[in-house]
């Protein structure tokens, strides 16, 4: 503390006053540092026994150490302690740092387990879409199945997913996604299918979605490439996804289009019949031969379908045409009332389809397409179902039909295991669906017989050129 300087020059220049006032002066200026003196010495005393205090924490700190490796920083206890303020010492300071540096020390103190992103390998956050997953990976998983998001994999599929690159390529990210048993349900309904609860995973989802095979592991990527691959295929080339039937708009429609009906009851000659028959069946090629390119293109992206020679392709493609479009059209077809709805919404009877085909065929029809659709499959599942229905390896006047059989396989057991994530509780869903096949193909039979009156009548009718590419209809010269 410095103490001012007190001279009689000083004195007598900072006041003005006689010299029989010196004295009384000097004696009170010298009363006031004695009392300053007191109070400092008493303020030095408080910090003594302050420090002994100290001391004695110290040496119990020391104590409470000696098992441990690592000791406490004494001299940031000593600074976080001494406190003074206006000469007063702040105990409260000493207590909270002593037991903040204490309380590590006991060994009872739960640590936070560490639980990796089934995806990435990054810290898990929770169990989402029905995985333990990262903040990342979950955001990632609904943006793409929001947005329908396409990607593309410039290492044919085979990038290695961890959480330094996990936003190198978005395709084998997505891939792993659905691989470790991401639902896309959850993210459009908000619900996880049920799975069995594992004790190793604190956030309740099973820890064995893989089996630690490598094999094993190597076979089920493999078969989620083939998902991955026929899901964004299926919703890019068709036109009746669940997403976009909702915003279908319905209007009523006929296939009588082009025939004049008379106002009073006649009787129409059998040429006049047949000319109305095939003006109608004219119209009908119309609405369908949208699907026919969309087929075709879904066709170009089924894993290995390219590797086929193109007859084989080209047969695979005409002989199955009209049974993937049945099985896309599925929830089309309305039961109830009587109506099949096409892609542009055009909403055409019954009876006129009975005029068409035949009463017997049109009930097939309807009653096949009610059952696939009361089986509930979701686009991803229907997408696979329908490139199962294309690799029908004994078409006849397949090459290679062995090939399309190893390629039918692997589709098969694709949408098993497909269904068997997303359809857990349903165990006769997968053998449910696969017995729609021969019924699919009896119908795709009923069919091309119906046909052959067509084929032999085509100079009578004008079609588009990719309905009568695809069912070998003859064309016109001047087509």
């Amino acid at each position: 503390m410095d103490q001012p300087s007190y001279s009689a020059a000083n004195v007598a220049s900072s006041s003005e006053c006689t010299r029989d006032q010196l004295p009384s002066m000097f004696l009170h200026r010298q009363q006031s540092i004695e009392n300053r003196n007191l109070l400092f010495n008493q303020s030095f005393h408080q910090l003594q026994q302050h420090d002994n205090q100290l001391s004695q924490s110290t040496e119990a700190l020391h104590v409470g150490y000696e098992d441990i490796d690592q000791k406490p920083d004494l001299a940031k206890i000593s600074k976080g302690i001494k406190c003074i303020v206006s000469g007063v010492m702040i105990d409260m300071n000493k207590k909270r740092c002593v037991e903040s540096v204490i309380q590590p020390a006991d060994s009872n103190t739960p640590k936070q387990q560490f639980v990796p992103c089934k995806v990435c390998g990054d810290r898990a956050s929770g169990f989402h879409y029905g995985v333990t997953s990262c903040e990342g990976c979950k955001g990632f998983f609904r943006r793409s199945i929001q947005k329908q998001i396409e990607y593309r994999c410039l290492r044919d599929g085979k990038c290695m997913v961890i959480r330094l690159n996990r936003n190198r390529c978005q395709y084998c990210r997505f891939k792993k996604c659905l691989a470790v048993g991401m639902s896309r349900d959850s993210v459009r309904y908000g619900r996880v299918p049920k799975r069995s609860k594992s004790v190793d995973d604190p956030f309740g989802g099973s820890s064995d979605l893989y089996p630690d095979d490598s094999a094993a592991e190597s076979r089920h990527l493999a078969l989620y490439d083939i998902i991955l691959n026929i899901s964004q295929a299926h919703h890019a080339h068709c036109a009746v996804t669940e997403d976009k039937i909702k915003l279908l708009q319905r209007k009523h429609s006929t296939l009588m289009q082009r025939i004049s009906i008379p106002s009073s009851q006649v009787n129409f000659t059998d040429e006049q019949l047949e000319t109305q028959k095939l003006s109608m069946w004219s119209c009908l090629a119309h609405s369908i031969t949208p699907a026919v390119n969309r087929v075709v293109e879904f066709a170009k992206r089924v894993p290995s379908f390219t590797e086929l020679t193109q007859d084989d392709q080209l047969l695979l493609i005409k002989g199955g045409f009209f049974e993937i479009w049945l099985t896309r059209m599925a929830g089309m077809f309305s039961k109830f009332d009587g109506m099949l709805t096409f892609e542009d919404g055009s909403m055409i009877q019954r009876d006129e389809l009975s005029v068409v085909f035949t009463p017997e065929f049109v009930n097939s029809m309807f009653e096949l397409a009610a059952s696939i659709h009361q089986l509930k499959l979701n686009d991803t599942e229907i997408g696979i179902f329908t490139a199962i229905v294309l690799t029908t390896h004994d078409r006849r006047g397949l090459q290679g039909p062995k090939y399309v059989e190893s390629i039918q396989d692997k589709l098969l057991e694709a949408l098993k295991l497909q269904i068997s994530r997303n359809h857990s509780t349903e165990e006769n869903l997968f053998g449910n669906t696969i017995v729609k096949l021969p019924h699919l193909r009896t119908v795709g039979i009923q069919h091309n017989e119906i046909l052959e009156w067509y084929r032999s009548h085509w100079e009578k009718v004008k079609l588009p050129l990719l309905f009568a590419e695809i069912y070998d209809i003859q064309k016109h010269e001047d087509e």
